[in-house]
């Protein structure tokens, strides 16, 4: 199953900036930002921000440099898509989570 990149960031500078444009496209990753002065739209990426850093950043670290956390993160979000189970999803891994969403709707997920 492929899923497309979605990047979240709020309205900051780099988000009009013509590199970080052209970055987001060699990667096909799509963008995504709240509307303006609403906070509501971001907090999904903050929770997982913050888990993110509960999870793993505080409870493993301290770190030996730059290499390991990348690693480690690259493993974090497998985990986390593909076995940490969810109160949000029924208590299954999103990945599981939206593999039954596409298949209940008989639809292909591209």
């Amino acid at each position: 199953m492929l899923s497309r990149i979605r990047f979240n960031s709020d309205r900051g500078v780099q988000y009009t900036s013509v590199r970080y444009t052209e970055r987001l496209g060699e990667i096909s990753a799509v963008r995504s930002v709240g509307s303006k002065g609403d906070s509501y739209d971001n907090a999904a990426a903050e929770a997982l921000n913050s888990l993110y850093k509960k999870e793993l950043i505080e409870r493993e670290g301290p770190w030996s440099g730059t290499a390991d956390v990348m690693l480690a993160t690259l493993e974090w979000v497998a985990w986390y898509n593909r076995e940490r189970l969810h109160s949000a999803c029924g208590y299954v891994p999103p990945e599981e989570f939206e593999e039954n969403y596409y298949a209940g709707r008989g639809n292909l997920v591209s």
